[in-house]
């Protein structure tokens, strides 16, 4: 604890350049998996080699694929970014379509019978629905990248791998040990904000119980049915 106490000006702006690494694909995984899941879903014809593609995004190795960009992007921090962009997009975008495919069919139904278009049904009634779902895929994201920065250090660029490498070279296990459990916190601490987001965004899944839920849905799809036979009397 005194070695890193000592040396937390160095500790703390590798753990900022390893967040920023980190997060960063995460956050660009997310803005891309939205839309290509719901194409996916809307145009079930796309789905298999979408589905082919995030397989080979997430059978590369992190290194070989860290290796093949220095070419093209140097060393620099898109050599690390780029690649767990992939990685993020192979769990992101299955995630996204099996949340919207998981929608109960009456839901649909009932929103179509409200005047819902394609568009509007998806972003205000599919997409809160499926936000449990995708936001599994995204902790997995998360903690993945958080992870698997501190691979890029073999080739310079890092964050808290630094504190591995290092350790490694001067034989001091302290400073791997501090890499290690810093990088450990920060997934735990990643998780759990997503767990709390997670509840923040679907307060019904803690009020309601599962039938109750289905109860609602009964409920609303009977109202909006009546709605129709009443507009066509």
């Amino acid at each position: 604890m005194s070695w890193a106490w000592q040396n937390r000006d160095q500790i703390g702006h590798l753990l900022a350049s390893h967040l920023y690494l980190a997060l960063l694909p995460v956050l660009f995984g997310i803005v891309v998996a939205v839309p290509v899941g719901i194409m996916c879903v809307r145009w079930r014809w796309t789905w298999p080699p979408i589905l082919s593609l995030t397989s080979i995004f997430y059978a590369m190795p992190s290194l070989a694929l860290y290796l093949v960009l220095i070419a093209y992007t140097g060393l620099t921090d898109w050599t690390v970014i780029i690649p767990l962009t992939l990685f993020s997009l192979s769990v992101l975008i299955p995630n996204v379509v099996d949340g919207l495919r998981s929608v109960p069919p009456p839901v649909k139904q009932a929103a179509v019978a409200m005047g819902f278009g394609a568009t509007r049904r998806t972003i205000q009634v599919e997409l809160p629905l499926a936000v449990p779902v995708i936001i599994a895929g995204l902790r997995v994201a998360t903690v993945s990248s958080i992870s698997l920065v501190s691979v890029g250090q073999l080739i310079g660029i890092g964050g808290l791998g630094y504190l591995f490498t290092d350790g490694e070279q001067r034989d001091f296990t302290t400073e791997i040990w501090v890499g290690l459990i810093l990088i450990i916190l920060l997934a735990l601490l990643f998780d759990g904000l997503l767990v709390l987001a997670r509840r923040w965004l679907t307060p019904w899944e803690a009020r309601a119980p599962r039938q109750e839920r289905r109860r609602v849905v009964q409920v609303a799809l009977r109202g909006a049915n009546a709605g129709v036979k009443g507009g066509s009397i």
